[in-house]
């Protein structure tokens, strides 16, 4: 789904070198072949020089070059102002925030609302709210009652809080009380956004996300573990962070962030052996189908392949298939083709 501004807006963003719109679109120069940041110091061109793009992934895929100025192919955090709401929502979730308080901070609603949908996949009142629920369900898990919960989320009454989270979750909030949810936060990487998601066990979900299929994603997660999907961070993710700045900065070899996987016999095999793949090497679905202890098994190895619910720490992008041609990813194929590079060039550098 492509959510960019019209391009006239675009084009006053990139001119005024707008920080508002800083990772929200990309901007590549048909002279130069070279893609930026919105807040690039380069002069910028003429504007019938440029085409605009939703992410850096897509300006490399239309065959641009990263700016080595501005550095748009780095791990970013998000605009300062994206960031402060985050954070203000997450120090008073009870609080509500209206259109003209985005206002008065100096914030755009219609900004506002683009960046959630593209970056959480929901609209920034639609986050308020799901946070609230978030805490709400947190309160239940320590003892508290129904009315306590709703009153301390703010809810004005309790049969709101019990619709809203009925409607959000599928059960009633009697159901929440001692069971460990499910939180999802969305990560930046310079291949687009990563849903992510953690119990208190370990992190159980990494996948890259989109505006078309993030509903499946939340689906499926919620069908697979049976647990309320919540906006939030729990250790497991605080460290997922950390570690996927470093890897894609180069710096980082192996993952130690505990995992949860649950699946058939052979598929826990397979992505047991995946993770026994070296950095900056490949094995083919034959010889994973070697290693598991079934040789006849290579379509089943790529059916568990394709499965896999954690990519990059659970590397599948680095199964290929005999020969050396890429085969399959739910990333897309260029998407693994960047991790292989990454990977491969990271290696030689400490050789």
């Amino acid at each position: 789904m492509n959510t960019l501004p019209p391009r006239a807006e675009l084009e006053r963003a990139y001119l005024a070198r707008d920080p508002a719109y800083d990772g929200l679109f990309i901007v590549g120069v048909r002279t130069t072949g070279i893609f930026c940041r919105p807040t690039c110091p380069v002069r910028s061109p003429r504007p019938e020089n440029v085409e605009f793009f939703p992410s850096a992934a897509t300006a490399v895929f239309a065959g641009y070059r990263a700016c080595k100025r501005c550095r748009p192919l780095a791990v970013v955090n998000q605009p300062d102002w994206a960031a402060a709401l985050v954070e203000r929502i997450d120090a008073a979730p009870a609080a509500r925030v209206t259109e003209k308080d985005l206002r008065a901070l100096g914030v755009d609603p219609a900004t506002v609302r683009r960046h959630f949908v593209r970056h959480y996949g929901m609209t920034f009142q639609a986050y308020t709210r799901a946070r609230r629920l978030a805490v709400g369900v947190q309160s239940l898990q320590t003892g508290a009652t129904v009315d306590a919960a709703a009153f301390a989320t703010g809810y004005e009454s309790v049969s709101g809080f019990r619709e809203a989270f009925g409607k959000a979750l599928g059960r009633p909030p009697g159901d929440a009380a001692g069971r460990d949810p499910l939180f999802l936060t969305w990560l930046p990487s310079p291949l687009g956004p990563l849903l992510a998601g953690a119990t208190a066990e370990g992190l159980c979900l990494l996948e890259f996300t989109g505006g078309t299929d993030l509903e499946a994603q939340l689906a499926a997660t919620r069908r697979v573990f049976d647990r309320p999907p919540l906006p939030g961070t729990n250790p497991h993710l605080d460290r997922l962070r950390a570690e996927l700045d470093a890897y894609f900065a180069g710096t980082l070899r192996a993952f130690t962030v505990p995992l949860v996987y649950p699946g058939t016999p052979f598929q826990r095999r397979v992505w047991d052996e995946l993770q026994r793949i070296p950095y900056g090497e490949t094995r083919s679905y034959r010889d994973v189908a070697d290693a598991t202890g079934d040789a006849k098994a290579v379509r089943a190895v790529g059916r568990a392949n394709g499965m896999n619910r954690i990519c990059i720490v659970i590397p599948c992008h680095r199964v290929v298939n005999t020969g050396g041609a890429l085969g399959g990813y739910a990333g897309g194929l260029r998407r693994k083709q960047y991790l292989l590079n990454l990977e491969q060039l990271a290696r030689e550098r400490d050789e």
